[in-house]
């Protein structure tokens, strides 16, 4: 999907509705990998909220916001996507869509008042679906002796490294996971940590997600 070695968006999908003066706004968020998957789930609500009254839409897909659409979907121009897009881009997500849906409720709210509604819609979702941070880390497995167990365990822990497990047979071995950034330079510590006995192995990368992150606060 992206070859970013960290972006923001959003946990799972979820919902959450607000009422102004009567109408119903259920805001829907979700992560999608393509522009192909938001349109799918834009589809899916419409296809669900069939007698609402607008089901106005937003979504930003690509490393670099490449793609950018949004629907007001009957609202007065600018009224609705666009308040909708403009609250997934202030929060710095990517590879986001929304769906806000209207229930009329008899009460005009104006432009400036719809467009208050639009992106409260938009934000209500957005933080019931919670906002994270996609980090990509690599696979680096450190086989040692024995002999080197204690220290070398309390070290990666003191140093903050992330540790899928430990093995252990005839010698012991850290499944660690650094961020991809740092992996070079968390290899060439532990190189240096064990006088050059370990036997260090790279693996795949992948996505993990965390709640914040701030690449220059993280040492591996």
């Amino acid at each position: 999907m992206t070859a970013l070695t960290s972006y923001k968006t959003l946990a799972r999908e979820a919902e959450a509705e607000i009422i102004i003066k009567k109408s119903r706004f259920i805001g829907r968020a979700r992560p999608v990998a393509s522009e192909e998957e938001a349109i799918r789930f834009i589809e899916a609500v419409k296809k669900e909220h069939w007698s609402a009254t607008h089901n106005c839409s937003a979504y930003v897909v690509g490393d670099n916001n490449e793609l950018q659409k949004q629907s007001d979907d009957g609202e007065p121009s600018g009224t609705a996507g666009r308040p909708i897009l403009e609250v997934i881009k202030n929060m710095g997500l990517k590879y986001t869509a929304v769906v806000v849906t209207r229930y009329f409720g008899g009460i005009k709210l104006g432009a400036s008042g719809l467009i208050r509604a639009y992106a409260e819609g938009a934000q209500v979702a957005i933080q019931a679906a919670e906002p994270i941070y996609q980090v990509l880390h690599e696979a680096v497995n450190i086989q040692v002796a024995y002999t080197w167990h204690g220290k070398l365990e309390n070290e990666l822990r003191n140093a903050g490294v992330m540790i899928e497990g430990t093995d252990f047979s005839d010698v012991v071995t850290y499944r660690c996971l650094p961020v991809v950034t740092k992996a070079d330079n968390f290899i060439a510590w532990v190189t240096d940590l064990t006088h050059g006995q370990a036997q260090i192995e790279r693996g795949e990368r992948r996505y993990i997600a965390h709640r914040s992150f701030d690449e220059d606060t993280v040492r591996f």
